[in-house]
């Protein structure tokens, strides 16, 4: 795969406030711009927030043929392999320690993330867990706050509210242990963010992704194999299922992602993520009859909003957290 412009240098990631990917902002695209564009660059957000949220449809799917943990650290060890052969031309950490920054990355972002979400999925719904885990912004506020002292607005404090009464709805209707692990795997989300900014690596964003998924893909595979009773059923279900989360559930998704964090505002297009826990609710009741009570939208509702308030903020406050980040 050629490297994309912009892509194919030494980089060092900055932080947009509460930004939930590793950003990168290349090309801006403007709002205003051409209205074939607006469409063209709407059309793939909508596109990659529902090949966000449907992972964890088709994750759900899944877990009933292989085992959590097995099923995780194989999606993300083929996922991480193959674009590691994609990135091979790409510039690549020099220093041991880097290395193993990426795998401290690869334990929060893949192994405690991911795995997270499948576990989970044994015992909520579909729906359920993606609202969770994309609680992570809402985390970042939080930890940031307490431990780098950025300061945020008023108004996405009151997102972090919305957020939480959101979570807080959900649990009163089913707090299980599968929530448990959700909020987990939204928590470590929130400290893989936090680590990304604040290692810098200098290597390509592609080249990160590639390894924390290829490390963390293979800590969770041993880890399946040593601590679960394993579970392996070969068929066009299971076999469809897993192909579907490493082609278009991770590659696809993330390559979708950072092409859309390149061309447009990084910080406005995360602000969208909001779409993803909306598209795992809905393609989980479309596909799975997961039941959606009156709970569970207006939960699901408050989540979305706190995501999208936390995330969309103005430009002076996000220069000026970039900075306390990068210190």
């Amino acid at each position: 795969m050629a490297p994309i412009r912009g892509t194919d240098r030494p980089t060092k990631y900055t932080c947009n406030t509460s930004i939930i990917w590793y950003n990168q902002t290349c090309f801006p695209l403007k709002f205003g711009g051409h209205l074939v564009n607006r469409f063209y660059f709407a059309f793939l957000l909508i596109i990659t927030t529902a090949l966000m949220g449907s992972s964890f449809v088709v994750g759900k799917i899944s877990v009933s043929y292989i085992s959590p943990l097995l099923l995780a650290g194989l999606r993300f060890l083929l996922a991480g392999a193959l674009m590691a052969i994609f990135v091979r031309k790409y510039t690549h950490p020099h220093l041991l320690v880097d290395w193993l920054k990426i795998i401290v990355i690869g334990l929060f972002q893949t192994v405690g993330v991911m795995g997270c979400i499948f576990v989970s999925l044994r015992t909520i719904t579909a729906g359920e867990s993606s609202i969770l885990t994309f609680m992570n912004p809402l985390f970042v506020v939080i930890l940031s706050t307490l431990f780098i002292k950025i300061k945020y607005k008023p108004i996405q404090w009151f997102g972090v509210f919305l957020g939480c009464v959101g979570m807080i709805i959900l649990g009163l209707l089913q707090w299980s242990t599968g929530t448990i692990i959700g909020l987990i795997g939204g928590l470590c989300w929130a400290i893989a963010t936090l680590l990304i900014k604040k290692f810098s690596l200098s290597c390509s964003v592609w080249v990160l992704t590639a390894y924390q998924m290829l490390f963390g893909g293979l800590i969770l595979t041993i880890a399946g194999i040593l601590m679960e009773d394993i579970r392996l059923t070969f068929n066009f279900i299971s076999v469809s299922s897993l192909a579907y989360l490493v082609l278009f559930g991770s590659i696809a998704q993330f390559a979708l992602w950072f092409y859309l964090l390149s061309k447009g505002d990084s910080t406005k297009t995360s602000a969208f993520l909001f779409l993803a826990p909306f598209f795992g609710v809905l393609l989980g009741y479309l596909f799975l009859n997961e039941p959606l009570h009156n709970e569970t939208a207006l939960g699901a509702v408050l989540v979305c909003i706190g995501i999208f308030l936390v995330n969309w903020s103005p430009t002076n406050n996000a220069k000026l957290n970039k900075q306390k980040l990068s210190e």
